[in-house]
């Protein structure tokens, strides 16, 4: 049974600018990425610094008294924009009338796992899932799926959601697009601020593709400051495989970056982008190709909490070719799990 109780619900705006509480859904809470993720979403940095958050913490039963933990240590942090915390194993009260929802948990691969074998571990969790966030969710409802492998397990979790616009459901490529970043700031010796546009293709896996041919560096543009050899050899070897880089460095995976991308993600598409070109995958339907249906990353803009793929680019035949790469591991990974998508 699911367990947990609100701690304050405020219902209104208040004489403080303080807008009404949002209700945010965490699964996995008391993992790695989801510890790392709470506190940028309770400190404002996700959802605004006058945006009061109700936290609706999922775990599974054996990790209940750990999430007893990261509860009492977020009501230690103070937090001024923490207005109620439920913690439980049922996701639907995790999902009741949640306005955003982040997926995190899901199996982690194995050394003796290959990738198919991890899309049939994380499916069935993710139909589950999908059914809750239907019945209990906002109708408004934005999702991101964090959890691997995350495309293939956002098409489960909004095939199982058929009353939720498609377009309110996400996979997290921002991660591949932060590692892009990072690498082109500092091969230019230029804070990551200074890189913008560049984006990802298709799957998060090592597959997809940090697309250059737009992004600028301090205002130029990157393909006239770095060669192609480089572009098309170790930043894109280095972006894929980055990853598996950290796990070996530091013996654990990437959490904290992952849970900055995922606090990355949801601000954008909250906030906007402010015309800046971000990377979100989503279901097509139909942009540049990609099979209607299939969750793939896109270059996308931000605006009024909608997101909008941009669909004018034009797409080289190296560009074309890592596109057709990704779509054709993602229907494999569809078909794999076809079973689980429902009629």
């Amino acid at each position: 049974m699911g367990t947990g109780a609100e701690e304050i619900a405020v219902t209104g705006e208040g004489d403080d600018g303080m807008k009404k509480p949002i209700r945010v859904a965490v699964t996995g809470a008391a993992g790695n990425i989801g510890y790392a993720l709470l506190w940028r979403i309770a400190s404002g940095d996700c959802f605004g610094t006058n945006q009061p958050v109700i936290l609706q913490l999922l775990e599974i039963p054996p990790g209940m008294q750990r999430l007893d933990g990261v509860i009492m240590e977020l009501k230690d942090s103070a937090f001024s924009l923490l207005h109620g915390i439920v913690g439980t194993d049922d996701p639907n009260i995790a999902f009741n009338e949640a306005d955003a929802i982040f997926l995190v948990g899901s199996r982690p691969r194995t050394k003796d796992m290959d990738r198919s074998d991890l899309v049939a571990a994380n499916g069935p969790i993710f139909v589950g899932q999908g059914k809750a966030i239907d019945a209990m969710a906002s109708p408004n409802v934005k999702v991101v799926t964090v959890g691997n492998p995350c495309n293939t397990n956002a098409l489960i979790a909004c095939a199982n959601a058929p009353s939720i616009p498609s377009r309110q459901f996400s996979a997290m490529t921002r991660l591949d697009q932060n590692r892009a970043v990072g690498q082109m700031a500092e091969h230019a010796g230029v804070p990551a601020s200074k890189i913008h546009d560049v984006f990802i293709w298709g799957n998060h896996a090592n597959t997809m593709y940090p697309d250059p041919r737009f992004a600028t560096v301090d205002g130029k543009m990157a393909t006239e400051i770095f060669d192609r050899e480089w572009l098309q050899g170790s930043f894109l070897d280095t972006v894929a495989t980055r990853g598996k880089a950290i796990i070996v460095a530091r013996g654990a995976s990437s959490a904290a970056s992952a849970a900055s991308a995922a606090t990355d993600h949801m601000r954008d598409w909250w906030q906007g982008s402010n015309g800046r070109i971000v990377s979100m995958a989503l279901p097509s339907e139909g942009w540049y190709g990609v099979p209607e249906g299939l969750v793939f990353s896109f270059p996308c803009r931000c605006e009024n909490g909608d997101v909008i793929v941009v669909e004018d680019l034009p797409v080289d035949s190296f560009a074309q070719s890592k596109i057709d790469e990704n779509v054709a591991v993602l229907l494999e990974e569809r078909e794999a799990v076809s079973e689980l998508l429902g009629s």
